[in-house]
């Protein structure tokens, strides 16, 4: 017996192809741009890093507050990563810092803005020095490390270069 296909015309199996491709495209929805702005509450002003007598700099704000309503949603934000997890290929854990050197160089910044990701099977972090776009879906579930407290973490999709 003949494939129930053998006998339909090639112009029509293309059209059918393109309209279940187009569908399934627009089923991925589009991830909202979130800046580190875009993660403080209105009026909410990061205290001084503070210095201990023996030169130690604290975390500022590790309990800043985070936004509810960014709970849950498909992102994609801008920052550097601090690999904390992985392999010499892959990193399946890693924070994502809004500048070059936070939580290594420098003291971590407010809780609320930084974000632990995670990756189940990994993903290739090319180079250190270079900002990425994260994508993935936000939680305000915060996160404690030895490195800082995290305000916000992600389900990271795709790592993305920052253009």
């Amino acid at each position: 017996m003949p494939h129930p296909f053998a006998q339909t015309p090639k112009w029509l199996s293309v059209w059918l192809f393109t309209i279940i491709s187009v569908g399934v495209f627009a089923a991925q929805p589009q991830p909202k741009e979130l800046f580190w702005e875009d993660m403080v509450p209105k009026g909410f002003i990061a205290p001084e890093v503070t210095v201990d007598h023996l030169n130690n700099m604290s975390q500022a704000a590790p309990n800043a507050p985070v936004l509810p309503e960014l709970n849950g949603q498909y992102v994609k934000i801008p920052g550097f990563v601090v690999p904390l997890e992985g392999t010499a290929e892959l990193t399946t854990e890693f924070l994502l810092v809004p500048y070059f050197g936070a939580c290594i160089h420098v003291p971590p910044p407010p809780s609320n803005q930084i974000v632990y990701v995670t990756f189940k099977n990994g993903v290739p972090i090319d180079n250190l020095y270079d900002a990425v776009w994260v994508v993935g879906k936000l939680s305000t579930d915060g996160w404690s490390g030895d490195i800082a407290t995290v305000g916000y973490t992600l389900e990271g999709v795709e790592v993305l270069p920052y253009e």
